[in-house]
């Protein structure tokens, strides 16, 4: 169980944002859209490229916190919003916090992931530790 307090920062977290990234995401998510693969069809709806999905997004915030909390860490809630798009070629990092932390030991933290476009997504998390047995990501 890891010890923290409310005000405590999260190690900060950079992702190179590849077409690789964005691609693979897409598919392991199966999320077919062409924006996701297809640099023609992303233009041609109006973006510079083929962006990230809010799925790949979502994996992207749990790596964060679970690198933060450790193997016995269990999510139980998360909010996300999404801004900026994210492209090949950028950068993600990620800051976070703890915001909270409940009388039952649920811990609240507030993630931010920015690009050079601005903020792509903020998310609120909530998790626990498993405190018997094997690690929750087993």
């Amino acid at each position: 169980m890891k010890k923290c307090q409310v005000g405590d920062r999260l190690p900060e977290l950079k992702i190179a944002v590849t077409t690789m990234l964005v691609v693979s995401g897409a598919l392991a998510t199966r999320d077919f859209q062409p924006v996701h693969h297809d640099r023609d069809a992303a233009r041609a709806a109006g973006t510079k490229d083929i962006f990230m999905n809010i799925l790949t997004t979502n994996g992207l915030v749990s790596r964060y916190i679970t690198e933060w909390a450790g193997p016995y860490a269990q999510l139980s809630k998360m909010k996300i919003g999404l801004g900026a798009p994210n492209f090949p070629g950028d950068c993600l990092i990620f800051t976070g916090s703890v915001a909270d932390i409940a009388e039952d030991g649920t811990v609240r933290a507030e993630v931010e992931g920015r690009n050079s476009l601005g903020v792509h997504v903020s998310a609120t998390v909530h998790l626990t530790w498993v405190t018997e047995g094997v690690p929750a990501n087993a």
